[in-house]
């Protein structure tokens, strides 16, 4: 708030619920182009401290890392966001850009508890401020494979988050009787059918793209070719490409709907037979996957008329972003000024993110994970000792500058 405040950048501090907070900031352009948003949130997930080799929360640099909790999720992007405020501010002021489009700061403090209270309260009661034609945002992935930075990925869509319960019934009675309809053992044979049965591929154009783009550089010889086996438009390929990049989680997911069982109860004490069970799945759906046809799908797999499906959460789809629009442009003429050897690849995000709420409020937003990063580092994400490269926030930052340039802005010549 100070540093954008100080500098003369028109601010606001917004308070939707008692300990959160919304900060927008707005540089003002000519109106000639509708706006581009600069979105992070500010919350973070909790820490388990023992686990934490530094201190979480001090933002401490060593052996050229910047350590704490949020560094890559998202307090990183919140910084370079910040930075690329001030950078165009300070380049508008000294007659170096001319902007076409309002260039909004958005900082939220809700998004890990699920946005409600965040861009979810901002675009229910202030949507003027954050009206946009497209949105930056977290999401995405910049990998390093092999000791180099390989492909950025774009978030274009994301998956639907849903929640269900199964709840398998039995005869109840005392532990030192085995029962033959145990409503423990008939969940656990409903739980073990679903995980042994992934739902159908379900491709999408953006699931296409990605890995006939990434088929062409992908170090991985038998990887590459059922990237390309995917990306094809013959049955049988994709079938055998899928059955390859099963192998792999984080790819798997991106090609069906997911189904991941989370929680489990069941009993009252350690010698009763309990008459109910029940599991909690975490559902991602594709985009256009109804949850319905999922738990018909489901019902047919564990084939129990004693194990019911109930809808406990229902998310809400979102539209999914075009590819070749002008912001994705920007993104890859900014990665390639880095970097020219960087592909550039739209993504189907797996988790869940504010981007959503955006698309369904009509502006294109788009998800980076703007740091080079091996895929050991990203996934200290919500783990302990997150941390991010000194070299990759600077690679980041400069990345959503140069790309908010180009689609905000115009040079001026001297």
């Amino acid at each position: 708030m100070e540093a954008l405040g100080g500098a003369g950048i028109e601010t606001r501090l917004l308070q939707p619920a008692p300990l959160r907070a919304a900060v927008v900031a707005r540089l003002r352009g000519s109106g000639a182009k509708q706006a581009v948003l600069l979105m992070a949130h500010m919350d973070v997930v909790g820490v388990e401290r023992a686990h934490w080799s530094v201190d979480p929360f001090a933002g401490e640099v060593r052996d050229g890392y910047l350590y704490g909790r949020g560094a890559i999720d998202d307090k990183g992007m919140l910084a370079s966001n910040l930075m690329t405020m001030l950078l165009l501010h300070r380049a508008v002021r000294a007659g170096e850009l001319s902007l076409e489009r309002d260039v909004i700061f958005v900082a939220t403090s809700d998004e890990e508890a699920g946005g409600d209270w965040g861009m979810g309260w901002l675009i229910a009661n202030y949507p003027e401020l954050i009206r946009a034609e497209f949105a930056l945002n977290e999401g995405g992935r910049t990998r390093i494979v092999g000791g180099k930075p390989l492909y950025l990925a774009v978030q274009s869509a994301e998956k639907v988050a849903n929640v269900l319960r199964l709840t398998a019934h039995g005869s109840g009675g005392h532990g030192s009787v085995p029962l033959d309809d145990n409503a423990v053992a008939r969940l656990g044979r409903a739980v073990a059918a679903i995980h042994a049965s992934p739902l159908p591929v379900r491709l999408l154009p953006t699931t296409r793209r990605f890995f006939r783009e990434l088929s062409r550089v992908w170090p991985n010889e038998p990887e590459r070719v059922a990237m390309a086996d995917v990306a094809s438009d013959e049955p049988a390929r994709v079938e055998h490409g899928a059955r390859v990049l099963r192998a792999v989680p984080l790819l798997d997911a991106t090609l069906r709907t997911t189904v991941s069982p989370t929680m489990l109860h069941a009993g009252i004490a350690p010698n009763v037979i309990p008459t109910e069970a029940s599991a909690t799945l975490n559902v991602r759906t594709l985009p256009g996957h109804r949850i319905d046809d999922v738990v018909r799908d489901l019902q047919r797999i564990i084939d129990d008329p004693l194990v019911e499906i109930a809808v406990v959460d229902r998310g809400e789809d979102s539209p999914t972003c075009d590819f070749a629009s002008p912001m994705f442009v920007a993104i890859a003429e900014a990665a390639h000024a880095l970097n020219p050897e960087l592909i550039v690849v739209p993504y189907l995000g797996t988790g869940a993110t504010d981007s959503a709420r955006m698309r369904r409020f009509g502006v294109q937003a788009f998800g980076v994970l703007p740091y080079p990063m091996e895929q050991a580092d990203e996934e200290r994400m919500h783990g302990n000792d997150e941390r991010i490269p000194l070299g990759a926030l600077e690679f980041g930052t400069r990345l959503i500058y140069d790309a908010i340039v180009r689609i905000a802005s115009t040079p001026q010549t001297t």
